[in-house]
C-alpha cells in the first residue's frame, strides 16, 4: 500500500514514519510512505503557495494551482477523468510524473483515493480506516491556514476528513493520524492480525474467525463499543490487585468480565457509540444492571 502526502511543511513527517510498526511495515515493504513539498510545485521566485480569500475575511487559503500540479505530478488525474477511466483525456500529453510514481487515471484498476485533510471534514472512524486499508494508495494533502481553494476538493478530492471537533495549525497532524491508524489495518503490518480485531471500535463477534478449534475464546469483538481495561505483571501494585476474574484460567468468565467492562468503559466515556454498537440480549442486560448501579 502507497502513502503519498502533500505539505507545505514536509520536515514535520520526519521522525512520525521512523519508529515501531509503522518502520517495520515500510522495512518489510508492506507500506511506503512518500511526503512531497508542495512549494516545489510552484514557479515564482517566492514559491507562494496561498493568496487571501475572496469576499474578504482573515488568514489565507491555499492555491489551486500548486495543488493541481502536485497531484498531476504523482499521476492523479481529475475525478470525472478517473471515473470514466479515459487515457485519452486524462493527460493528452502525459502527465509530468514524479520517479517511482505511476499515473492513476482510473483505467488500471488500482484503487487510489484522494483526502483532504479539513476541520469541515467527516469525522474519521475506525470503520473508515478499515475501508481505506483495502485501497492501493491514499493520497493526503495536508490543509493550511484558512483552508484549500475548494475547486480543489471538487475536482480532485474524494474524501474531506477530520479527526475530530477541533482545530489544528494544518492538516499534518491529522494526515499522520489517518496514515497510522489504515496503515497498522493492512494485512502483515501487525505481527498478531488478531490485534486488529480485539481492540476498540473493532469488528463484532460474528465478524472475527480467529478461534482455535476446541478453545473457548476469552475475548469478545468490540462490536462498535471500547476497549476493555488491561493488566500485566505485577498481580499487586501500589495497593492495587489485578480483578480475580482474571487469574483463575476460566475463559468464559474472562470473556463475561471483559464485555461487562466494555459496556462499563463506553456507558462512562462514549455513551453515544451506544446507539450503533452490535449488542446482543445479554449485553442488553449486562447494560441495563450497569445502569442500575
Amino acid at each position: 500500500m502507497r502513502f503519498d502526502i502533500v505539505t507545505i511543511f514536509p520536515d514535520l513527517f520526519a521522525g512520525i514514519f521512523e519508529h515501531g510498526i509503522v518502520r517495520r511495515a515500510q522495512a518489510a515493504g508492506l507500506v511506503t510512505v512518500a511526503v512531497y513539498d508542495l512549494r516545489g510545485f510552484t514557479h515564482d521566485k517566492h514559491r507562494t503557495v496561498d493568496d487571501r480569500p475572496f469576499g474578504g475575511g482573515e488568514g489565507m487559503v491555499l492555491k489551486p494551482e500548486p495543488l493541481a500540479e502536485a497531484l498531476n505530478a504523482l499521476g492523479i488525474a481529475s475525478k470525472k477523468e478517473r471515473t470514466t477511466a479515459s487515457k485519452a483525456t486524462a493527460y493528452p500529453s502525459g502527465p509530468p510524473a514524479l520517479p517511482g510514481v505511476a499515473q492513476d487515471d482510473g483505467s488500471s484498476g488500482a484503487t487510489t483515493r484522494v483526502v483532504l485533510l479539513s476541520a469541515q471534514g467527516r469525522t474519521f472512524t475506525q470503520a473508515m480506516a478499515r475501508e481505506l486499508a483495502a485501497l492501493d494508495r491514499i493520497v493526503l494533502l495536508c490543509g493550511r491556514y484558512e483552508g484549500v481553494d475548494e475547486r480543489i476538493n471538487q475536482l480532485y478530492c474524494d474524501m474531506e476528513l477530520s479527526i475530530g471537533d477541533y482545530v489544528l495549525s494544518g492538516g499534518e497532524l491529522a494526515a499522520a493520524v489517518v496514515a497510522d491508524a489504515v496503515m497498522r489495518l493492512v494485512p502483515g503490518v501487525l505481527g498478531n492480525e488478531a490485534s486488529g480485531e480485539f481492540e476498540s471500535f473493532g469488528a463484532a463477534d460474528a465478524e472475527i474467525a480467529t478461534d482455535e478449534p476446541g478453545v473457548p475464546r476469552s475475548q469478545h469483538g468490540a462490536g462498535g463499543l471500547l476497549d476493555y481495561p488491561h493488566y500485566t505483571r505485577p498481580a499487586e501494585f501500589a495497593g492495587l490487585r489485578v480483578p480475580d476474574a482474571l487469574l483463575n484460567g476460566d475463559h468464559r468468565q474472562i470473556r463475561r468480565w471483559r464485555r461487562e467492562q466494555q459496556l462499563r468503559k463506553t456507558l462512562a466515556n462514549r455513551p453515544d457509540l451506544l446507539e450503533h454498537a452490535e449488542l446482543n440480549a445479554e449485553d442488553r442486560r449486562l447494560l441495563e444492571e450497569i445502569r442500575r448501579g
